[in-house]
C-alpha cells in the first residue's frame, strides 16, 4: 500500500482543476465544507455523504483499564469519540483496489 496522504490542499487542488474555481475559491470551498461537517459532528449530530459513509459521534463511559506495564488498574474517564461508517459502496471500492 501506499503511503500518500490526501490532504486538504490535494482537496482545493482538485476542486480548482475539475471545477473551474480559482485556486483561493477552491480552498474556501473545501474549508467550508470541512467547516459544516465538524460543526455538526460538535453538536452531536451525524454525517452521512452518500456513496461514501457516515461520520458520527459515540459518548463512551468510563471505565477501568489496565497499564500493560505494570499491570496496575487506570480509571479512564468518559469521553465522546469520532466513528466513522463506510458505505457498501465504499467497502467494495477499497476491496476492489487491493486486488490490483
Amino acid at each position: 500500500m501506499g503511503e500518500k496522504t490526501l490532504t486538504r490542499m490535494d482537496l482545493s487542488e482538485a476542486v480548482f482543476r475539475e471545477v473551474g474555481l480559482s485556486r483561493n475559491e477552491s480552498a474556501q470551498l473545501v474549508e467550508s465544507v470541512l467547516q459544516h461537517m465538524s460543526d455538526a459532528l460538535a453538536r452531536g449530530e451525524q454525517v452521512k455523504i452518500s456513496s461514501f459513509g457516515t461520520f458520527s459521534v459515540r459518548d463512551k463511559a468510563a471505565r477501568v483499564g489496565r497499564n500493560p506495564k505494570t499491570g496496575d488498574e487506570v480509571p479512564i474517564s468518559p469521553r465522546r469519540v469520532l466513528t466513522f461508517r463506510p458505505s457498501h459502496l465504499m467497502k467494495d471500492r477499497v476491496a476492489a483496489g487491493n486486488r490490483n
